[in-house]
């Protein structure tokens, strides 16, 4: 890390205990770097969150947790006694808002597809990714995602703020083990109230679900003032946006709506994928439904790291090979070979849900995004969040705005947006500091030095190394 030579004391004010009220056990006090009463970090570069551009030559005072000044170098007074961290060629972003987080990974056996719980290497990638606040948008393991929730805001486990969300709420369709199924729409209400009691904070609709237990879930949950996504694929987004649900995941990646000879409440993804394939981009019946789903307020998150295309891109997006276990990375990577140049219809479809996905954010469209750590299992949670970015920018969307998607957008579903989301004085300082300029280059979200949360640094390298090797079995 390249600081100035105040930082080189660190040590030194470590020691003489200038820390946060928060107290930390020794496993997650390993991982910090910063965590001194007043950090300066002057003459950088920052994209607040809010959607504009960047701007240059800021310092940016944090203070008890908080941001507590901001502005141009010239202007602001450092506290005697910051610590000051030189931010010359590097940038300062909002800590990433991510939407479409799970603590589990793909792990197939044969020809089952199955999940597996990563509750120790997960939490630490996604902080080492520069993500302070997510929402599971799914869980197999609910009891132990909150319990994780619990134990990083005590201290104890390293990862960022948990919205959690219920176990997925299906009907009988595909055959994965790690899946539960309700029979009626009573039974989604029973859930609904059951998981609210336990902790969590949101629901997630699945593939098979009937209209009448999607009208179910949203009624019970809004009565308890959560919302509901949804992965949906036996009802259309325009049957679901006009029966109240809040969000709808994948962007349109995953809509129903334009078969032609779709049936009530019967899922056919593959038929699904081929009308959105036929659909033409400048389609009048895609631009009614995206009209449609701004008029309701209904969000989307997508999720185009998981949908990325094999042919000539990374074989895990944003370079996180070293992440997997040697035997899981052998299995990904056989089937990414497998793949090379025989994908020309995800390069399609890939392509074209991204431009729809930026006509739906132009026109008003609430869009946030995520990483879904599922599918072949080449989606690593950290790797994958920088690389969303990533791919927003290379598909049109202006940085401030692919920073505002990733950040506030997010903060303000989760109703945190007075809190997170932006660099604003009196927000807490959830903040990531970049070894590099992301106008100049917008892989340079690679060059993470540190991650702040309540204004406390994370040395991303070190949480990255700590689970070298340990996705797929931790």
């Amino acid at each position: 890390m390249k600081y100035t030579y105040v930082l080189s004391l660190f040590s030194l004010l470590f020691c003489i205990n200038f820390l946060h009220s928060q107290s930390y056990a020794d496993p997650v006090k390993r991982f910090i770097a910063v965590d001194t009463a007043v950090v300066a970090i002057t003459g950088v570069k920052i994209i607040d969150g809010t959607g504009k551009g960047a701007i240059s030559d800021r310092t940016l005072i944090i203070q008890d947790e908080m941001i507590r000044d901001l502005g141009h170098k010239d202007s602001i007074v450092i506290p005697e006694g910051a610590l000051v961290i030189s931010g010359e060629g590097k940038t300062v972003i909002p800590g990433l808002v991510m939407m479409h987080e799970h603590i589990f990974y793909s792990n197939p056996f044969e020809n089952w597809f199955s999940v597996d719980q990563m509750s120790f290497s997960f939490p630490r990638l996604y902080l080492a990714g520069g993500v302070t606040t997510m929402r599971t948008a799914g869980s197999i393991q609910p009891e132990t995602d909150l319990n994780l929730k619990k134990w990083i805001e005590a201290g104890k486990m390293t990862g960022p703020r948990m919205d959690v969300t219920s176990p997925f709420i299906e009907r009988e369709g595909y055959e994965i083990a790690e899946l539960g199924f309700v029979s009626n729409p009573e039974e989604v209400r029973k859930m609904v109230r059951f998981w609210a009691d336990r902790g969590v904070t949101s629901f997630k609709l699945y593939n098979h679900i009937t209209r009448e237990d999607l009208k179910a879930c949203v009624a019970e949950a809004h009565k308890l003032g959560m919302k509901v996504t949804g992965h949906l694929c036996s009802i259309t987004y325009m049957e679901a946006s006009n029966w109240g649900i809040d969000n709808l995941e994948h962007g349109f990646m995953v809509s129903s709506d334009f078969l032609q000879d779709k049936k009530a409440e019967v899922c056919d993804p593959f038929k699904a994928r081929e009308a959105l394939l036929k659909l033409p981009e400048n389609s009048p019946q895609m631009q009614e439904l995206i009209d449609l789903l701004i008029k309701n307020k209904t969000a989307i998150t997508t999720t185009p790291v998981v949908m990325e295309p094999y042919t000539n891109h990374e074989i895990i997006p944003g370079g996180g090979d070293e992440a997997l276990a040697p035997q899981i990375f052998e299995r990904v990577k056989q089937q990414y070979d497998r793949m090379q140049n025989r994908d020309s219809s995800s390069v399609v479809l890939f392509r074209k849900n991204l431009s729809w996905l930026k006509r739906f954010y132009d026109k008003g469209g609430h869009l946030m995004a995520g990483t879904d750590p599922t599918g072949a299992g080449r989606t690593v949670a950290g790797y994958a969040n920088q690389r969303t970015v990533e791919i927003l920018v290379e598909h049109g969307f202006p940085l401030g705005d692919a920073i505002k998607i990733v950040t506030l957008n997010g903060a303000a579903y989760l109703d945190m947006a007075s809190r997170t989301g932006s660099l604003e004085k009196g927000k807490w300082a959830d903040l990531i500091l970049i070894d590099g300029d992301l106008e100049e280059d917008i892989r340079n979200i690679r060059n993470m030095e540190l991650v702040f949360k309540s204004g406390v640094g994370f040395d991303s390298a070190k949480l990255f190394e700590s689970v070298e090797g340990k996705v797929g079995i931790n």
